[in-house]
C-alpha cells in the first residue's frame, strides 16, 4: 500500500515538475520519527498517561504482593494445615491469581488505548503544525512520512519542533 503511495507521489510530482517548466518548486522535508521523539506534547502526553494510570498501577503492584505473602506463608504452614484448609487455602490463591491476571490484562489494555489516543492527537497537532508551516512560508509539497532520503536543503524537522516548543 505504501508503494502505491509513494508510486503515486512520484508521478504527481513528475507531473508538476514537468507543467511547471522553469517555475522552482519550494519543497520540505519532516522527519516523522524526529518530530514525534523530541516534541515537549510527547512528554506531557506521557506524564499524563503516568498520573492516570499510576494508581492502578500502584493496586496491582499491591495485590501482587499480598499474592505472593500468601503463597510463602501457604508454603510455611502447610505442613501443620489439615488437608481440607490447606486445599481450601490453594484455591483461594488460585482465584485470586486468576484475578490479578485478569486485572493485569485490563490494564494493559487501557494503558495501550489511551496511549494510542494520546499519539493520535499528537499526530493531528504535528500535522497541523507541518501545514501551518507550509502555508505561512508557501511550500508547494511537503512530505511527511515514507521519506528514505532528504537532503538538509529541504529537510524542515527543526521549524516544526520550533514551532511545536513554542505552542505546548
Amino acid at each position: 500500500m505504501k508503494n502505491i503511495k509513494l508510486s503515486w507521489l512520484l508521478l504527481a510530482l513528475v507531473c508538476v515538475g514537468t507543467s511547471v517548466n522553469a517555475a522552482e518548486l519550494k519543497i520540505g522535508v519532516v522527519n516523522a520519527g524526529a518530530v514525534l521523539d523530541k516534541s515537549p506534547q510527547k512528554t506531557i502526553a506521557l506524564s499524563r498517561l503516568e498520573k492516570e494510570f499510576s494508581v492502578r498501577g500502584k493496586s496491582l503492584e499491591s495485590k501482587l504482593k499480598s499474592l505472593r505473602s500468601a503463597q510463602d506463608r501457604l508454603a510455611k504452614d502447610s505442613a501443620i494445615l489439615g488437608a481440607d484448609e490447606k486445599k481450601s487455602k490453594e484455591r483461594k490463591i488460585l482465584s485470586d491469581q486468576r484475578e490479578l491476571k485478569r486485572l493485569q490484562d485490563e490494564y494493559s489494555e487501557d494503558l495501550s488505548i489511551r496511549r494510542n489516543e494520546e499519539l493520535r492527537k499528537l499526530e493531528q497537532k504535528i500535522a497541523q503544525t507541518i501545514v501551518d508551516i507550509a502555508k505561512k512560508e508557501s511550500y508547494d509539497l511537503v512530505v511527511y512520512q515514507g521519506v528514505i532520503y532528504a537532503s538538509e536543503k529541504v529537510d524542515i524537522t527543526d521549524k516544526v519542533l520550533e514551532l511545536l516548543k513554542s505552542t505546548k
